[in-house]
């Protein structure tokens, strides 16, 4: 049986501390012109390219596709000055975890629903250099389509040199990042309970094992 190659991170809620920063901004920039949404519409983007998740909420219209620009860059701008103000935490153990991986000969790779820009600020911010803390990240613009289609870690295994998905592991805390998963056919799908979604709702979605935060991975990939 294949022993782990690589394992693909999420960023916010899976490796970095969530606060309710994301939902807080797409809420936000949504009023910002005038479209309402429910705490359980935005629950079910949670995961998804934020900018997919915006055209979503978009009335459809000849207007629709600038409409939906507008109401990203408002989500951008309200995000970032979020993060540049309050900070950005990593989620406990997580640098830990990043270092035993690759002490041990496994590669890791971040992935994000966020677009390239957002994603450098949080980097930045925590000092997650590509290369020197984990081996590449992998954004929503640079994939063809974002969760649940398995894009994201395909374009991780392919930077990382990794050629069998059943050497790989992702581990996120939404049901779309375990519909990636899936999607992918990894021989590991891991939801954690640190973020965005709790054990019930990701019980619904298929996975191999629900944890409570990514310190625990250490148990199930290196089985003695």
């Amino acid at each position: 049986m294949d022993e782990v190659k690589l394992v693909v991170f999420d960023l916010a809620g899976t490796t970095v501390r969530d606060r309710g920063q994301v939902t807080d901004a797409f809420t936000a920039a949504l009023a910002l012109h005038d479209i309402a949404v429910t705490p359980e519409q935005l629950s079910s983007v949670r995961g998804s390219s934020k900018r997919e998740a915006v055209l979503r909420f978009i009335p459809e219209g000849p207007q629709r596709e600038r409409r939906a620009e507008l109401v990203y860059a408002s989500f951008r701008q309200h995000l970032t000055q979020t993060y540049s103000s309050d900070g950005v935490e990593p989620v406990d153990g997580a640098e830990e975890i990043f270092r035993l991986l690759r002490t041990r000969g496994v590669r890791v790779a971040l992935n994000t629903g966020f677009d390239r820009d957002i994603t450098e600020l949080l980097l930045a911010a925590l000092n997650w250099k590509a290369g020197v803390v984990v081996d590449s990240v992998v954004c929503g613009d640079e994939v063809r389509e974002g969760r649940p289609a398995p894009y994201l870690i395909f374009r991780s295994m392919e930077l990382t040199g990794t050629t069998s998905v059943h050497s790989v592991a992702n581990v996120g805390d939404t049901a779309l990042d375990l519909g990636a998963g899936h999607n992918a056919c990894v021989r590991w799908n891991v939801g954690v309970l640190s973020g965005a979604h709790d054990r019930q709702l990701l019980e619904r979605v298929p996975h191999t094992h629900i944890l409570h935060s990514i310190t625990e991975l250490p148990d199930i990939l290196f089985v003695k």
